[in-house]
């Protein structure tokens, strides 16, 4: 039984984390796994969507606490294994930001810990109602130190320190309205609800969706007028590609486009 299951239809490729019995948790055969579809998804053309989703009653407990435990064994007491650990899963992290397709969260039953840094990491989220969010190491004397950089750029600074440093949950519409996810669904349509939005995010123009992604985070980082300055060249890039020069003449004559698969 693989750690990792993808299954492709239509452009959409879904991936579901399959260790239900440990929460789903994010293990050193986890995160090789998630790397390993990363580096797949770099070079896929014919996938124009993602979608993570978790087998089991949650989407994902953050990290496996018996492994990293384990890990202690060692002369240095772990210091190496957890720096490595880290690293990885910030590979991991900044890895589903840097493939060229959407990404989305398939969320329910808890996301904690990393799993919340992992919604977080997430170009978009869906979860079902009654999902908890929590970043709550800190009850067992581990602040989420890599987790608080996903979240922290994703909700507003104030709000995210409260998670940090109470380690309480927060519910599925408390986490819509502070922006870790764009919506919520009942538990019986959480799959056909994220399946619409990707298939929204799919119909349109891949090479505009990919150019914007890219363009997205590297503006993110820069001061405004050198965001101005980037994302102005990068419209140029687009408007020069011949399926956008299709979508306009199309827009403009009252039809639907004919793109190419790009």
């Amino acid at each position: 039984m693989a750690i990792l299951e993808r299954h492709d239809s239509n452009g959409i490729a879904t991936l579901h984390l399959n260790a239900p019995e440990r929460l789903n948790a994010l293990s050193d055969e986890m995160l090789a796994a998630l790397k390993a579809e990363i580096d797949r998804l770099h070079k896929d053309t014919d996938t124009r969507v993602v979608v993570i989703a978790g087998r089991g009653k949650a989407f994902c407990a953050g990290h496996d606490l018996r492994e990293m435990t384990a890990g202690r064994q060692a002369e240095d007491g772990g210091a190496a294994y957890f720096a490595d650990l880290f690293s990885r899963c910030t590979e991991v992290m900044l890895g589903l930001q840097q493939i060229p397709q959407p990404v989305i969260a398939q969320v329910h039953g808890i996301a904690t810990a990393a799993g919340c840094q992992l919604v977080a990491s997430c170009d978009l989220a869906v979860a079902a109602e009654g999902t908890r969010f929590g970043v709550n190491g800190v009850n067992i004397g581990l602040f989420c130190s890599t987790p608080m950089v996903a979240l922290s750029r994703n909700i507003h600074r104030k709000q995210a320190f409260e998670m940090l440093t109470t380690g309480e949950f927060i519910d599925a519409s408390r986490a819509a309205e502070l922006g870790l996810i764009n919506r919520t669904a009942p538990p019986e349509q959480l799959e056909a609800e994220t399946r619409a939005l990707a298939e929204t995010v799919a119909s349109k123009l891949g090479a505009a969706v990919r150019i914007g992604k890219r363009a997205f985070y590297d503006q993110l980082s820069l001061p405004t007028a050198d965001a101005y300055a980037h994302t102005g060249a990068v419209m140029v890039e687009n408007l020069m590609l011949d399926d956008t020069i299709e979508g306009i003449d199309a827009f403009l004559q009252k039809r639907p486009p004919s793109w190419s698969k790009a």
